[in-house]
């Protein structure tokens, strides 16, 4: 799944008229960049929520024929759901997999995803979350054994401690999930929330792991001036 129905707010103006799912890095959009991503990794099926200028997005994939892929859309016009929201209502397209993957499309980045799935798979964790060590406003903490204990918020040391350890390392997360069904299954909310949240609720039960790859290429194309290192970073 790729989540692609936000507003956009920090890439205005462009996004006063268009999606930020259609900003362009180098002549592609960031929806064809994560797709195409997503394929040299043998994942050609995949379902995207739209809700700002959600037409947009869809002439764009029809316009390019799915960009090679199979694509469905989550419809979240009527109501933006954030992360939590969004992907329970997409569930139903996740039913009999033993996995899938979750990302952002305004992120780029050369994380080696089929590494990421393997140590999904090895570890028996419900959730792989991909983090790096970099600075971060907020970030996520994880013990000796790399599982999910909390969260911070560096501005205003703000602490959100799921479970007790005596070891807890933050990271930032990178926006690239793998989650098992039972993150689904187990899911308590309804409407609009966050996978940070449902995941810090679910950490003392399930186990949700970390996947460290910093010093892969990585960045979060969030305003103009992130378009223009990305443009030089993924040329």
């Amino acid at each position: 799944m790729i989540f692609a129905a936000g507003l956009g707010t920090r890439l205005k103006p462009f996004t006063n008229n268009s999606p930020k799912a259609l900003a362009e890095v180098n002549g592609k959009s960031l929806l064809e960049h994560n797709v195409r991503y997503l394929q040299r990794f043998g994942i050609y099926e995949l379902i995207i929520n739209i809700h700002h200028f959600a037409n947009q997005v869809i002439d764009a994939v029809a316009d390019n024929d799915g960009y090679g892929s199979e694509i469905t859309f989550s419809d979240e016009s009527d109501s933006l759901l954030e992360t939590g929201g969004g992907l329970a209502k997409a569930a139903h397209f996740f039913q009999n997999e033993p996995a899938f993957v979750v990302m952002n499309v305004d992120i780029l980045t050369n994380l080696d995803l089929g590494k990421m799935i393997v140590a999904h798979y090895q570890s028996a964790a419900h959730g792989t979350l991909a983090v790096m060590q970099r600075d971060s406003s907020r970030q996520l903490l994880f013990d000796e054994n790399n599982r999910l204990c909390g969260w911070v918020n560096n501005n205003t040391n703000q602490q959100r401690i799921a479970r007790q350890t005596t070891v807890a390392h933050p990271f930032a997360f990178s926006g690239v999930q793998i989650l098992s069904p039972t993150i689904l299954s187990q899911n308590p909310f309804e409407g609009k929330f966050s996978l940070i949240d449902l995941y810090l609720h679910l950490a003392p039960t399930l186990q949700i792991n970390a996947y460290d790859h910093t010093g892969n290429l990585f960045i979060d194309v969030g305003k103009p001036g992130s378009v223009e290192q990305a443009e030089y970073l993924f040329s």
